[in-house]
């Protein structure tokens, strides 16, 4: 399993279809395989003769098979006489297996002969080829690249090239003024060079003699050309530069158009097939190695594409130089795949390459849409008419294509125009009404039921123009490279009425148009001529002008609507402003039908192994194939009934190679022809096939190396070929030579089965050098490179020989696993372990891995750098020290390949436990080899693999401990495909798990037992089985006892769902204890245990209980639904409540704590729905809330307390209603702040409501103080100042969703707010300190004449009021009569003494200072002695009456108490 780097120009498929290879040379083949039977006995007399030369490997590989089988048959006659019957009849069907072995041997034999013979036979073809075109080239000297004139410097050198071509090889003579050159004439002077036909004349040091005519000669048997220039030598000056720059050798330009006469062409690093997309952009690059190597002189790369030569378009960019030739697509449509060949030509040959390019559609623009259409061109263009043309995409997905549309655009512009409303359901489209003289491209879309595709590649541009006015051009010749052109037009003369036109006739017909031509009237005219077209269905008699609107200026013109299956005739007239022709001759009748049909199916195909990713296809052309455009094939993996596309544009060939395919897998194959009218039905489906390399010859063994010597024989060892060629590997064949003798001597007669062998018969001291040929079914291989000389010397050092057969498996980004086996010369003791070295491929240290020596032979060799490539050596040790290292192995890429994978570890459904690993590059020949700690597995008592196909298992018969190892497994004649397993204890419990429980299987539950209270109180006891069959029992066991099937418990099983059940009845404190379902169905067991005792068997009995007594609450009238609360938009509380089996005599009532409540109207029962409005709710509302129901049947009773967190949930939804219908906040200013309030329907502060300013919440101070009413929440700022400003923001949380209401208070809203505050503030100041009276007048007196009178009241005011009486309004005057006082500054007074009548009226007292005052009223009345007291009722005069300041005063005031508030705010 050796892992070996592969080259980078390797890394492509090697393998190619051989319809790609030269299609005279697969006729050749053809013609001499017609030979076989003569070539194969010609072979077999010439083969006699093999046996007498020195070599006789080939002989012996043809017919030592023969030979031993008639040994063995004389052999089996002779003994056949004495054997019994049975086992006479056993030798003779194994002689009849030899005799057909011998065959084949020889049928294969004869084959390469053939072969041989053909190979031999094409060379003498291709060599006679060669000579005829050799004869046809012209024989005579030509000169391709001629002299040219140079002018330099004294001392300077100067070179003059020639390129000659001739055959036989022209021979080139110099001459200087007529006069021969030759280089011994003056020796240094002159040096002449002729390589590749281009020759050199080299003159040193030029002087000025050397200025002359130089001239070179080319002459051979045919002819003589010759070419001559002028050397002109200067001077040098002092005015002038010496050596001007730009001519100095190395400078001299060189002729760009030179064709050199032979290149050596190597093809290095190569495009391989190629997978693109629609719209990428791709390069094709392929690196070459081009002998000689000029600068200037290069040979010409070709690009082809399905031998088409391609050219530098907006498509595609060719590139050659610098050792590569490159072809990048810039834009990559379905027009471009195709086979690619890169064709290098010179003189001397063509050197080519080719590989596949595929490029799929892109995604399309609507699910389902078809791909774009390809290959659009362009035909038969004239004035205002082209016909366009394109190929159908392949509709593998999706669905068949109905229709296409084709657009065009005119050049210079990027404006598309629809051609056809309609799709068009054939390859093929006429487009008219072109403007004459316009250039334009079109592009196509196609059409199905899921929609339209992604646009074409556009066309060509092409010109809306006659190609008939060029044929009426007339050149006539005149003296001095003159010409006249003139028209046809001038020489017809006067032509006014041009005739009718001729030869008219359908030149193409579908079912959907005719397109008819004609020729022009003749004569014309000179004027400008246009056509109409008229049609009569046969036998109507009647004309129909089908282009009436539009007149047509070409003689084409595609005729629509026209019925199908009717035949018609067409007439034509020309017309121009003169007036209109005769019409035409009457066309033959004319149908509207394809020409063409849908081709048949293709016939049988058949699939064919190619390459380890690719498959050649071959199929039976159609019975139809009627102008095809080509064939798609489709692929699809055995099984998945899903289809790709092998190709993405139609291949024209009935053999194909299909790319791309998974190594390993089973594929069938379908193929459908396509043409204009569309695509054939599909073919019948190949035969499947395994998608892996055809079968060849294996490849030569390598490293071989010498592992004993006893001075008379020698143990040599080899590894294996790197490919088998698809099948096993019989044996080998080697040859030896001694050093310096050319002829090879046969080791072996036979075949040898191992890769290791003792040469004997060899001479001491010799050298003797090997080389080995491996065999399988398909023939023998080349043989190897001969070994190293080996001497034949006796080994007899103490230490052991060299570790052979080193393999790498599991390589992975950091390590690999290296194996190898012990020496065969052990030395003096046996070897008792192993160093490791590696190092880099290009490195020169060698680093020992392994610290002490590894007793097994196998290593895990870790630490590696990902992409780095190692080679690796063995070192043996024993007692007597280190001995000979292993040869050093192939290089190794540390790097894990795309798709490796790994074992994997599980039971199959009989419980036995395996490892499997599957491997999809595997070949005829490829073997699972399975190893325990890398050694192979032969105990059969303890492991089975087993192999199917890409699938291999090795199986645990008695899985224990002893199996705790690490197992891998290699993959044979693969690229080193490997794995390894560690199985753990971990892991082997697992298993061992999972195989008891397929080993002893269970019913699978879905449910476990588990319990359901019914509405009645009944307790159900139930599970559910995966599922069981009919024949399934089981049984309840309740406390060890078994229960049957009764009254009290009901017991049923459904087999169809698997579900078992058990309902009792009555569920009591007796039934406490364990429920046990046991089930068995077949083998296959399981039971499921409930233990219900102690609080679990309590829960369960008491919602029995509960449930039961539910059902008989229901019997009469019930809370179908409990009070509830809710709360309706305009915040009201409502306690809500549905009743059920209710009737008229139902008695429903309301209570709070215990006390009924009295409701306006009682509810109607009938709606089931009973409400009690609670309308403003507060914490007086607190309290449990009842509702009963009652009748002759029973009562019910359903309670709700409205406390705790009821109540926080019913202040969450008041507060959300609220939330929903609050107003934005608003500015309310008072004498002691800024108020923001928030209206709403209904407010209380047991609601979440918060305030918060500048986003930090605000708790109620002295500062800011919140408060709130039923239908206001305010906050209110005492106080304000600057820091108060600021964005302000009320929030109501109703304990999911928060409501905010904001305002900014800054700006001017808050100048405002502060300025109305400063005036409130100020008017309060007033009110507080002005004059006022605040108690001690009465508002009626009555007193009798002649008494004194009293009126005393107490007066307030900041400053001290005046005091001013009135009397009726009029100020009183003092006297002795009325007296005024004022005590103490605040008790004022007026004493009228000795009363009389006239002093009854009405007395004010008016009270005020800066700030304002007030006056109030007494009504004195005043009787005489003897007289009744008068009832006198106060009036409104007794109230106070304010009295304001004065106003300049008053505004004097107010500043001065804003100078104040202003000083109290400062400190």
């Amino acid at each position: 399993m050796s892992s070996k780097r592969v080259p980078f120009y390797q890394k492509r498929h090697k393998h190619f279809d051989q319809s790609y290879r030269n299609i005279e040379t697969r006729y050749l083949l053809q013609e001499y395989s017609a030979r076989r039977a003569a070539s194969r006995q010609a072979a077999t007399y010439q083969t006699s003769g093999l046996g007498k030369t020195t070599c006789r490997l080939c002989a012996k590989r043809l017919y030592t098979s023969s030979d031993e089988a008639t040994h063995e048959a004389r052999s089996l006659e002779q003994k056949s006489l004495h054997a019994s019957e049975k086992k006479r009849i056993r030798f003779v069907t194994d002689l009849a297996a030899l005799q057909e072995e011998i065959h084949s041997a020889r049928h294969l034999a004869r084959e390469q002969l053939d072969k041989i013979a053909i190979q031999r036979m094409v060379e003498e073809r291709m060599a006679l080829e060669r000579y005829a075109v050799e004869e046809t080239i012209s024989r005579a000297p030509e000169i391709l690249v001629r002299l040219r004139s140079h002018t330099v410097w004294e001392k300077m050198a100067v070179r003059l090239y020639v390129t000659v071509q001739g055959f036989p090889t022209p021979v080139v003579q110099w001459y200087k003024n007529e006069e021969l050159i030759t280089p011994a004439s003056e020796p240094g002077k002159y040096h002449i060079e002729s390589k590749y036909g281009v020759h050199v004349l080299e003159i040193n040091r030029a002087h000025y003699d050397d200025t002359a005519t130089y001239t070179a000669v080319a002459t051979n048997v045919h002819g003589q050309a010759s070419t001559n220039a002028a050397v002109i030598v200067r001077r040098y000056r002092g005015d002038e530069e010496p050596y001007p720059a730009g001519i100095l050798y190395g400078h001299l330009p060189l002729p760009l158009d030179m064709c050199f006469t032979h290149f050596d062409v190597q093809f290095l690093e190569r495009f391989g097939v190629t997978f693109g997309v629609e719209g990428d952009a791709l390069t094709l690059r392929c690196g070459l190695l081009v002998t000689p190597e000029l600068k200037r002189l290069q040979p010409r790369a070709e690009w082809y594409r399905d031998d088409v030569l391609i050219k530098e378009s907006k498509w595609t960019k060719p590139f050659f130089g610098e050792g590569q030739a490159a072809l990048s697509f810039t834009h990559l449509n379905k027009d471009d795949e195709g086979l690619y060949t890169l064709r290098i030509v010179s003189k001397g040959g063509v050197n080519e390459y080719s590989a596949y390019l595929f490029v799929r559609d892109a995604d399309a623009v609507v699910m389902g849409a078809p791909g774009a259409p390809m290959d659009v061109k362009c035909h038969d263009a004239n004035r205002d008419y082209v016909i366009v043309t394109w190929k159908p995409p392949n509709t593998t997905h999706e669905a068949p294509v109905i229709g296409y549309f084709v657009d065009r655009c005119e050049v210079g512009t990027e404006n598309w125009v629809q051609c056809n409303d309609a799709p068009v359901k054939i390859c093929k489209y006429p487009v008219t009404g072109l403007f004459e003289g316009r250039s334009y491209t079109f592009r196509v879309r196609a059409v199905n039921q899921a929609g339209v595709s992604r646009p074409s590649r556009m066309s060509e541009a092409v010109a809306a123009l006659d190609p008939i006015d060029l044929e009426r051009l007339q050149t006539i010749h005149l003296d001095g490279d003159k010409k006249i052109v003139i028209y046809q037009d001038d020489l017809e003369g006067d032509v006014k009425i041009p005739g009718p036109p001729t030869n008219v006739h359908a030149s193409e017909t579908s079912k959907t148009y005719v397109v008819l031509s004609w020729d022009p009237p003749v004569p014309r005219g000179k004027e400008p001529l246009s056509y109409f077209i008229e049609k009569s269905m046969v036998g109507s008699g009647s004309w129909q002008r089908v282009n009436a609107q539009v007149a047509v200026r070409s003689p084409r013109y595609a005729v629509f609507d026209l019925a199908e299956g009717k035949p018609y005739v067409f007439r034509v007239l020309a017309a121009n402003k003169h007036g209109i022709s005769d019409p035409s001759e009457i066309t033959p009748p004319i149908q509207a039908k394809e020409s063409i049909v849908v081709p048949s199916a293709p016939g049988r195909i058949v699939a064919t192994r190619n390459t380890r990713t690719s498959v050649i296809v071959q199929w039976d052309k159609p019975k139809h194939e009627e102008d095809l455009f080509g064939y798609y094939i489709d692929c699809s993996v055995v099984g998945s009934n899903h289809w790709e596309a092998c190709n993405h544009k139609p291949v024209k060939y009935n053999r194909f190679a299909v790319h791309g395919l998974a190594t390993g897998e089973k594929y069938i194959f379908r193929v459908k022809a396509a043409n204009a009218v569309g695509m054939s039905e599909n073919s019948q489906e190949s035969d499947p096939i395994t998608v892996q390399a055809a079968l060849t010859c294996p490849s030569y063994p390598y490293g071989i190396t010498l592992l004993n010597c006893d001075g008379h024989t020698m143990t040599i060892g080899w590894k294996l070929p790197r490919f088998s060629g698809g099948s096993n590997i019989l044996g080998y064949y080697i040859d030896k030579r001694e050093a310096h003798h050319h002829n090879w001597h046969e080791v072996n007669s036979s075949l040898i089965k191992e890769r290791i062998y003792k040469v004997e018969d060899l001479t001491e001291n010799a050298y003797y050098e090997f080389k080995i040929a491996a065999a399988n079914i398909a023939g023998i291989g080349q043989p190897s490179d001969p070994s190293e000389h080996f001497r034949c010397e006796a080994w007899t050092m103490p230490e052991p020989g060299p570790p052979y057969d080193l393999t790498f498996c599991e390589v992975r980004n950091t390590s690999l696993v290296i194996l190898w086996k012990a020496p065969i010369y052990i030395g003096s003791s046996p070897v008792t372990g192993y160093f490791v070295d590696y190092k880099e491929e290009e490195g020169e240290e060698w680093i020992t891995f392994n610290e002490k020596p590894e007793s097994h032979r196998y290593l895990k060799v870790t630490e590696l750098h990902e992409g780095k490539t190692y080679v690796f050596r063995v070192r043996p040790v024993n007692d007597a020290g280190i001995g000979r290292p292993s040869d050093v192995s192939e290089a190794v890429l540390v790097h894990v390949k795309p798709g490796t994978k790994e074992i994997t570890s599980g039971v199959d459904e009989e419980g036995n436990i395996y490892l499997d690993f599957d491997c999809k590059e595997i070949s005829d020949a490829s073997q699972f080899s399975w190893s325990k700690f890398y050694e192979e597995i032969e105990d059969t008592d303890r492991f089975r693999v087993e192999t199917i196909g890409d699938h291999s298992k090795l199986y645990f018969k008695k899985p224990d401990k002893e199996d705790l190892r690490t197992y891998a497994v290699a993959v044979s004649d693969t690229d080193g495909v490997s794995s390894s397993f560690i199985m753990d204890e971990e892991e082997l419990g697992r298993l061992m798990t999972l195989s008891h429980e397929i080993k002893n299987p269970t019913i699978p539950l879905k449910s476990e037992l588990t319990y359901e209270i019914l509405d009645r109180g009944q307790v159900r006891f139930w599970l559910q089985a995966e599922s069981i069959s009919p024949e399934a029992s089981y049984r309840f066991v309740i406390n060890d006892a078994e229960v049957a099937d009764s009254e009290t418990h009901k017991i049923k099983c459904d087999h169809s769902t698997g579900l078992i059940e058990m309902v009792m009845d009555r569920f009591t404190i007796e039934n406490e204890g364990t429920y046990t379902v046991q089930i068995q169905d077949g083998k296959a067991k399981n039971q499921s245990s409930l233990v219900l005792i102690g609080d679990a068997f309590k829960e369960v009995l008491a919602e029995a209980e509960f449930q039961r007594k539910e059902f008989l609450r229901k019997q009469g009238p019930h809370f179908q639904e409990h009070l509830y609360w809710d709360v309706s938009e305009e915040c009201e509380v409502l306690l809500l409540c549905k009743v059920a089996n209710t009737k008229k005599e139902t008695i429903f009532r309301w209570f709070k704590d215990g006390a009924g409540l009295d409701v306006k109207e009682l509810p109607d029962l009938q709606k089931g729905v009973c409400c009690y409005t609670i309308p403003r709710l507060s914490k007086k509302e607190q309290g449990e809330y009842k509702a009963t129901l009652s009748d002759d049947r029973g009562q019910d009773v359903s309670a709700l307390d409205i406390s705790g967190k009821v109540y926080d949930d019913i202040m969450l939804g008041l507060a959300r209603v609220n939330g929903k219908s609050a107003s934005e906040l608003k500015v309310h200013c008072t004498p002691e702040g800024i108020r923001l309030q928030c209206f709403m329907k209904y407010y209380t502060e047991e609601m979440k409501g918060s305030w918060s300013h500048k986003d930090s919440k605000i708790s109620s101070s002295e500062k800011m103080r919140i408060g709130g009413s039923e239908e206001v929440a305010w906050m209110q700022i005492c106080e304000p100042t600057e820091k108060d400003k600021g964005k302000y923001t009320f929030e109501l949380f109703d304990g999911k969703e928060s409501y905010k209401r904001t305002l900014d208070l800054s700006g001017q809203a808050y100048d405002d707010a502060y300025a109305e505050f400063q005036r409130l503030k100020a008017a309060a100041f007033a009110e507080k300190n002005r004059g006022k009276v605040i108690g001690g007048l009465p508002d009626v007196v009555t007193i009798m004449e002649g008494k004194t009178l009293n009126l005393t009241c107490t007066v307030f005011g900041n400053p001290d009021p005046e005091l001013v009486w009135f009397k009726n309004d009029k100020e009183l005057e003092l006297n002795d009569h009325y007296v005024v006082k004022l005590e103490q500054g605040k008790y004022a007074g007026l004493v009228i003494k000795g009363v009389a009548s006239e002093d009854s009226g009405k007395y004010s007292i008016n009270v005020k200072n800066k700030y304002g005052g007030e006056m109030v009223d007494v009504t004195v009345s005043v009787y005489k002695h003897g007289e009744e007291m008068p009832d006198i009722k106060p009036g409104a005069s007794g109230k106070a009456r304010p009295v304001p300041p004065d106003e300049i005063q008053w505004d004097f005031q107010v500043q001065n108490w804003n100078q104040f508030s202003n000083g109290e705010e400062e400190k």
